[in-house]
């Protein structure tokens, strides 16, 4: 990862620093606040460049679903479909430390990095004040995984974020320590009973472990959405059953961008476009770098990873 350079500012999660967040994630840059659980890095779900930054400030190492948070139930129902079971437990413990994996809604305007490109989204409303008090005065829902680099503690103090991401991201708000200090429960209602992706504070006695390797939300590791088509890694140019997407010097048939950032915010978008395209196979321009290129390059190989 690049050495750190951006100017970071800890200020406290009052009026004038809430809205001092908003214009930073307007900008389009993500921000440290404080949740229930832990702090959160949060961005404009909407904005696909915003979430790439948070894998980038991040370096994290793959592509999870992001939990995307939103204000109360009306808000998460513009975005999700609900279930009889799943209103429930919404109805039960939001606002609160649950994050429930639902089908997406089509439309919604939420960027396709948050979702891995799943069909599915993982969706919370936080119970914090200074979290509940950025969406609101925000009026989007906001991207967000736990606010330190990747593969280090989780933050429950402001100053744990400072240790971890200074450097990396503009703005933490401290809002004290976190109440939980564990990351929010994950169960999936999308039809097929109450699954537990990830045990959290909150227990839920219905809910059956979820088996097998397929990923669905943050804290799974190992196969995620890939496309129906053979897909090739490293190509400079397409055969002629192929559909190319190029990066950096190689244009192709869709271009990912000319850095990091830019395609980590078009790859799940891309991949869909690939797919359902007329070619029969799919190609891919080497994505060279470390940090957020090396992120972008394990999800593609997991894509190309051949079918069980």
């Amino acid at each position: 990862m690049a050495a750190p350079s951006l100017p970071t500012e800890i200020i406290p999660a009052n009026a004038a620093g809430i809205d001092r967040a908003c214009t930073i994630l307007a900008q389009g840059a993500p921000v440290a606040v404080p949740t229930e659980t832990v702090y959160g890095l949060a961005a404009d779900a909407t904005d696909a460049f915003a979430v790439a930054r948070i894998y980038k400030a991040k370096g994290r190492p793959d592509f999870n679903p992001l939990i995307t948070h939103v204000f109360d139930l009306e808000a998460a129902e513009k975005l999700a479909v609900f279930n009889e079971e799943a209103r429930e437990l919404a109805e039960a413990h939001w606002p609160g430390p649950l994050t429930l994996v639902l089908p997406r809604r089509e439309g919604t305007g939420i960027a396709d990095v948050v979702t891995a490109g799943l069909p599915t989204i993982a969706i919370r409303v936080p119970a914090h004040p200074v979290m509940r008090a950025l969406l609101h005065r925000y009026g989007k829902p906001l991207a967000a995984p736990s606010a330190n680099a990747s593969g280090r503690i989780s933050p429950t103090q402001a100053a744990h974020v400072a240790a971890s991401l200074a450097g990396r991201i503009r703005l933490i708000l401290d809002g004290g320590p976190c109440e939980q200090g564990i990351e929010s429960t994950i169960i999936a209602a999308t039809g097929d009973g109450l699954r537990l992706l990830r045990r959290g504070p909150i227990h839920v006695p219905e809910a059956v472990e979820a088996k097998g390797d397929k990923i669905e939300a943050p804290g799974q590791l190992l196969s995620h959405y890939a496309p129906q088509k053979p897909l090739r890694l490293d190509a400079t140019e397409a055969s002629a059953d192929e559909l190319l997407i190029g990066y950096g010097e190689v244009e192709g048939d869709l271009y990912l961008g000319d850095d990091p950032v830019t395609a980590a915010a078009r790859l799940f978008s891309l991949l869909h476009e690939a797919d359902a395209s007329d070619a029969e196979k799919i190609a891919v321009a080497p994505i060279p770098g470390e940090g957020l290129p090396t992120a972008i390059r394990d999800r593609l190989r997991r894509a190309a990873a051949p079918r069980p």
